[in-house]
């Protein structure tokens, strides 16, 4: 029965490929080794880091060895499942939890030799540190363990790494089951790794860097507070019970840990404001900013796009079509919100899907950003530049309806096609849920068309416009 596959294909949505039992993951290997910084061969891809650490305790026990880990979970758990060894056993491998210097790390390393050195960096995202991978291939002993968890959003999928040297990762592998990582977890850790969505991944490490700070801040003026490692932070309340009761009631998950209170960070404001509350700390009232995020991935592009209507900055955008680039600035410069927009598109073919995908990807996270449209101004411009002028009158009634009236003489500005400039608003219409007419008139094709991205920005920054609290429509919906 080894290797046979279903007789039919499973009834699941993107299913495909499932009927058969995974095959080795070695495009996921590669890939892991790009964003970690070593070759794939210092790769072995796992379930999760519990599934690398569990591969050293499996190790060592099948060589009667014992295993020297932190008093914590989940080292506990995973010492409790196997037979303690003999008396006088030999050290197969020490854990370290904490994060160091690689510096650091190869000195121990050195000093344990030949016992495994296995460091576990489930959280090095949220750190400073350099990652001890940086010396693996000074120290045959050293194991490096990496996961995909937090920082990628991925705590369900269970999908990590052990980083080593191929002789150590040889031996941690003759200890691993059959089909350890199931495909629909490799598919979904590709996807995460994919260079199209690592700039807001890095967005989103930051948020909760500068949320973490900014709750210690506000934490510590009433209670002792450490910051602990990844997107946590340790505090010493002066009744912890009384505490986790009262984030608990808010919705927040706070738990003890012995005196101390492990208190989640999380990238949004409004769920952080809530637990100072709960802790009897008022922040400052806040409008919650209206985000929006669009992921859109088919067999021409691979998309990110994030929207934030009440901040500026940052703004970034990666389309691989650099006017096209320009043009989405422009959009977001003058329409005063935070834009990026990252994608991996099929530009060898030809640039269409990549622009068409992404006008639609930015309509998907406007539209999800603009919410129930409370408050909204909801109209909207015209804009003179030199000789062009391009009128843009917009209607975010949640009901789409492009107009285009304007021509371009000229085929390409650099590798983008002017004919697609009437095809980006079509997109952003009927996924953002607006009238879009557009007119624009002129002799410079460049010029028309920047004038006609500007106008866009601006009538979409008086469109968006807060300007009250009720739906503007005497319908009480839009």
């Amino acid at each position: 029965m080894k290797n046979l596959p279903a007789p039919f294909a499973p009834l699941v949505t993107g299913g495909e490929g499932l009927d058969l039992y995974p095959a080795e993951p070695r495009a996921l290997a590669a890939r892991m080794g790009e964003v970690h910084g070593v070759a794939a061969d210092r790769v072995l891809p796992v379930r999760g880091l519990t599934h690398g650490l569990e591969l050293v305790f499996r190790l060592a026990a099948r060589e009667g060895l014992f295993v020297e880990a932190p008093d914590a979970e989940p080292y506990r758990a995973l010492a409790a499942l196997y037979a303690p060894p003999a008396p006088g056993a030999e050290r197969a491998a020490v854990i370290l939890r904490a994060l160091g210097s690689p510096e650091a790390v190869a000195e121990m390393a050195e000093r344990i030799a030949p016992a495994l050195l296995v460091v576990d960096e489930g959280l090095a995202e949220f750190s400073d540190s350099a990652s001890a991978a940086t010396v693996i291939e000074a120290h045959a002993n050293l194991v490096v363990l990496r996961s995909l968890s937090l920082a990628y959003g991925l705590a369900g999928a269970r999908v990590g790494a052990a980083l080593a040297q191929p002789a150590t990762l040889a031996r941690l592998a003759s200890v691993l089951e059959p089909y350890a990582l199931p495909e629909v977890s490799v598919r979904l850790a590709l996807q995460a790794l994919d260079p199209s969505r690592l700039m807001e991944t890095a967005q989103r490490l930051a948020v909760v860097g500068s949320e973490r700070a900014r709750l210690s801040k506000a934490l510590s003026r009433e209670m002792v507070v450490e910051h602990g490692f990844g997107p946590i932070l340790m505090a010493r309340p002066a009744d912890p019970d009384a505490a986790v009761a009262a984030l608990a009631r808010l919705g927040i998950a706070g738990d003890r840990a012995g005196d101390r209170l492990r208190l989640p960070v999380s990238a949004n404001v409004e769920v952080n404001d809530r637990l100072l509350a709960a802790l009897g700390l008022a922040a400052t009232p806040t409008r919650a900013h209206r985000t929006g995020q669009a992921v859109r991935d088919t067999k021409e592009t691979r998309i990110v796009c994030a929207v934030d209507l009440d901040a500026t900055g940052p703004v970034s955008i990666h389309t691989g079509v650099g006017f096209f680039d320009h043009m989405l600035e422009q959009i977001a410069a003058h329409g005063g919100f935070s834009l990026r927009l990252s994608c991996e598109g099929d530009l060898h073919t030809d640039p269409h899907h990549t622009i068409e995908d992404s006008a639609i990807a930015l309509g998907q996270a406007l539209k999800q950003a603009l919410g129930e449209r409370k408050g909204i101004t909801r109209y909207g411009f015209v804009l003179p530049m030199d000789e062009a002028k391009a009128s843009v009158s917009i209607d975010l009634s949640g009901r789409p309806y492009p107009v285009f009236e304007g021509t371009f003489s000229t085929p390409f500005i650099g590798d983008y096609r002017t004919d697609l400039t009437a095809h980006v608003f079509r997109s952003l219409a009927e996924h953002l849920g607006a009238a879009i007419h557009v007119s624009v008139t002129g002799d410079d094709d460049h010029h028309k068309t920047e004038a006609v991205y500007k106008a866009f920005g601006r009538a979409l920054r008086q469109a968006i416009k807060v300007e009250g609290d009720v739906v503007p429509s005497t319908k009480g919906v839009l």
